[in-house]
């Protein structure tokens, strides 16, 4: 019987010590949605679907929508501007056609560009026991049923304002871009038991460089030219997710 009941102890204590250590080591793994987990930008992406079906007016707004674009990869993007742009035609239009559209978009060029490599980095994080978070410049309309693909829960981006079942155009609270990444962040941090020790965020835009100069294990996916520099002179990992 002590003998038993030994052994019963030690697999007990065992136990205790495995489920101890692995909460220790669960991460926060963050990542960047853009040319991180898909292919291309969602943001001009949308546009270019509104563009392409006529929704909106072709020459004003695709003109515009190339000019925010690379505004955006020149890092001189004012993003106020561009909200106040791409968020207007959410307010022309009832909630369920929006989301109908929305649903075509997904299934047409979403879905095409999503990366294998990026899922398997995902379920590779998920399986180590980390906590998933997309955090992205694209607004929560056009990002939320994408960051669904890849099975991850947590999302921060910019908010579309919704009054009474309509998108009004506008968006509340803090424009989640550049600085505003973190600023939100740290919000989320603050209401939740997650913190930055041992985490992770892996972005391919140098617009990316105050969140990722925050956490631990920064990575460079893909990165464009400013901060592939950066990654260099930092000694962070750059790796590829392309096919």
């Amino acid at each position: 019987m002590v003998q038993l009941f030994h052994k019963s102890a030690v697999e007990a204590t065992s136990r205790f010590v495995f489920i101890y250590f692995y909460r220790l080591t669960v991460s926060l793994a963050i990542f960047d949605l853009d040319n991180t987990l898909i292919a291309d930008d969602s943001d001009y992406l949308w546009g270019q679907f509104l563009v392409d079906r006529g929704i909106v007016d072709k020459d004003q707004y695709e003109h515009a929508n190339k000019k925010f674009y690379e505004d955006y990869k020149q890092g001189s993007l004012d993003i106020v501007e561009f909200l106040n742009f791409s968020l207007a035609p959410l307010a022309k239009h009832d909630a369920e056609q929006l989301h109908h559209w929305r649903e075509e978009f997904v299934e047409q060029l979403i879905k095409p560009i999503k990366l294998q490599a990026a899922q398997a980095l995902v379920d590779k994080h998920r399986s180590q026991g980390d906590t998933l978070l997309v955090i992205t410049a694209t607004n929560r309309f056009v990002t939320s049923p994408i960051v669904e693909l890849f099975g991850i829960d947590n999302l921060l981006a910019t908010t579309p304002e919704f009054i009474g079942g309509q998108y009004t155009g506008k968006f509340h609270g803090t424009p989640c871009f550049q600085e505003g990444k973190v600023k939100q962040l740290n919000d989320w941090l603050a209401n939740s038991t997650e913190s930055l020790e041992n985490s992770w965020f892996y972005s391919d835009s140098h617009n990316d460089l105050p969140l990722l100069r925050l956490v631990d294990n920064p990575v460079a996916v893909d990165p464009d030219d400013k901060l592939r520099e950066a990654a260099q002179q930092a000694n962070w990992p750059v790796i590829s997710l392309r096919d």
